[in-house]
């Protein structure tokens, strides 16, 4: 499987963006891209089959994969970069990120084996089982394929992609390259079934997160790095040692943002949840999508964000999650239904 040509994704861009109401005029179809960066996987949920036992559906999914399509959906010009596979699982991969307007430039294709994850939605947080040995995504090596092009403003990083070697040391040096150029997006999305040395995990953890503009992260996450310490005591050290933003969210309890000078919070928006997998992932690329929109989406926006400019992005990402999390898998909205809901 070959990607694209440019001309082809233009196409399918401007044949998306007619269904969605919005033209190659529009306000919102900027040149600006944001790219994420990682894991592109099958996650298979489980549902209930017609005799009532216990089953499995295949969803696409991948932290980083999930923010890609909630950018583009959100009619944000958006690229994936990963290795995908060109068995069956990553043409449905593949399908939803055209579906979704996101680029393919950054994709690295090969015949190794889609990443697979079977997920569990019997405690509060999705747990999961992870297939990843010899994976298209596991050893995809962006140095072999186009580099960040200058139409990129901002790169987000996260989730199992930054755990095992080479993928970790081959997505650090593209975070080394582009700091300082281009906002730096970080979410660890910490996976302890794939952790065999948490020590050396954290210590990644925190290599990244100095670095980064954005860090973003759940609370539980961080009761798993840091047991028994305040969020804002975590916040305080990062920006302290270099990081820009640091986003905690915590489900239910809301979103507080810590900057050096001071924090903001942003309670979730009520919902009926059907399930709350890719919520964190919707509220990524809705905060990204937000920031980009309203002009924030650079390392000095960034770092010098007022509080209500940080307000209206994290109240925007929050709905965009609330959507997420009303229907069942990873599902982030379109941009005309965050219109509907503010209607």
């Amino acid at each position: 499987m070959r990607g694209p040509t440019r001309h082809v994704e233009a196409a399918w861009r401007r044949a998306a963006l007619r269904l969605m109401g919005m033209d190659d005029t529009d306000q919102r179809e900027k040149t600006e891209m944001i790219v994420s960066c990682g894991e592109a996987l099958i996650d298979f949920l489980p549902v209930k089959d017609a005799a009532g036992n216990d089953s499995y559906q295949p969803k696409v999914g991948g932290s980083p994969y999930n923010v890609a399509l909630t950018a583009g959906r959100l009619g944000n010009h958006t690229g994936f970069l990963g290795g995908i596979s060109t068995d069956f699982f990553g043409e449905m991969l593949v399908e939803e990120l055209k579906r979704s307007l996101v680029s393919l430039k950054y994709v690295g294709f090969s015949a190794r084996p889609t990443t697979l994850a079977f997920v569990s939605l019997l405690h509060d947080e999705p747990q999961y089982a992870f297939f990843d040995e010899n994976s298209a995504g596991r050893l995809h090596d962006p140095a072999a394929h186009e580099p960040i092009g200058d139409e990129v403003e901002a790169i987000h990083f996260g989730s199992i992609s930054l755990i095992p070697e080479p993928s970790v040391s081959r997505l650090a040096a593209v975070m080394d390259a582009n700091r300082g150029k281009r906002v730096l997006c970080y979410d660890p999305n910490v996976r302890p079934t794939l952790i065999h040395d948490r020590d050396a995990f954290i210590a990644n953890v925190e290599k990244f997160a100095h670095g980064a503009d954005i860090v973003k992260i759940s609370g539980a996450d961080l009761e798993w790095l840091y047991p028994g310490v305040e969020a804002g005591t975590v916040a305080s050290g990062w920006l302290a040692a270099g990081t820009g933003l640091v986003v905690v969210t915590r489900g239910g309890n809301g979103v507080t943002a810590y900057t050096p000078s001071g924090s903001v919070f942003s309670p979730v928006i009520p919902v009926i949840i059907a399930d709350t997998v890719g919520a964190g992932d919707s509220f990524t690329g809705g905060l990204l999508a937000r920031l980009s929109e309203k002009g924030h989406l650079t390392i000095d926006g960034v770092r010098n964000i007022d509080p209500a400019a940080l307000k209206d992005a994290l109240d925007f990402a929050n709905r965009v999650a609330a959507i997420t999390c009303s229907r069942a898998g990873a599902n982030p909205p379109w941009r005309s239904e965050l219109v509907e809901a503010e209607a």
